[in-house]
């Protein structure tokens, strides 16, 4: 599911209209509208806003999946490769990656996230993603999640993440650290 569909399923789930989520945002309704339309994303503070009120990890809420058009030769890749993350410091399991959307943030905000699929590991909310890192750019992600289903494809056993970035928490907010 989009990033969208989500969205709409956890604000009907938690029994919320539009209006409501958009006051505890601090957001207009209209925002909240096309977020579940598709036509626009929040930025990465309110990104994690929601996250927090609504209950539900950032991961579960961005799942989007990796597109088909990334998945290009390597669609039959059916591979389980360990995956580290030196910057989140987390190791996991999983047979493929997938992306966030663009992330509006500030400046110095990162623009996608990246995520583990992990198999079989499910809960009420949907499957279980391990989140893995941070991107500052499309490029930077796109080679990442290349080198990784170059791996999966080959049926190499492990991959250290090589393009993220690390970040700097502030209570609503993520920073590029310099």
């Amino acid at each position: 599911m989009s990033f969208a569909e989500n969205l709409q399923k956890v604000r009907k789930e938690r029994h919320l209209s539009q209006e409501e989520l958009a006051e505890m945002l601090d957001v207009s309704r209209q925002a909240v509208s096309k977020w579940e339309q598709g036509t626009g994303y929040p930025e990465v503070e309110k990104l994690i806003e929601l996250s927090r009120g609504l209950n539900i990890s950032l991961d579960s809420l961005l799942d989007t999946g990796l597109s088909q058009e990334k998945a290009g030769e390597h669609e039959k890749a059916t591979g389980v490769i360990t995956i580290s993350s030196p910057h989140e410091h987390v190791v996991t399991r999983c047979s493929k990656v997938m992306s966030s959307p663009r992330f509006r943030g500030g400046k110095k905000a990162p623009r996608y996230a990246l995520f583990a699929a992990r198999d079989g590991a499910v809960s009420l909310l949907g499957p279980q993603n391990t989140f893995l890192g941070w991107y500052a750019d499309e490029q930077q992600l796109e080679k990442e999640i290349t080198e990784i289903q170059d791996a999966i494809f080959r049926g190499v056993p492990a991959y250290e993440l090589k393009y993220s970035v690390k970040v700097e928490w502030t209570p609503f907010s993520v920073k590029i650290k310099e």
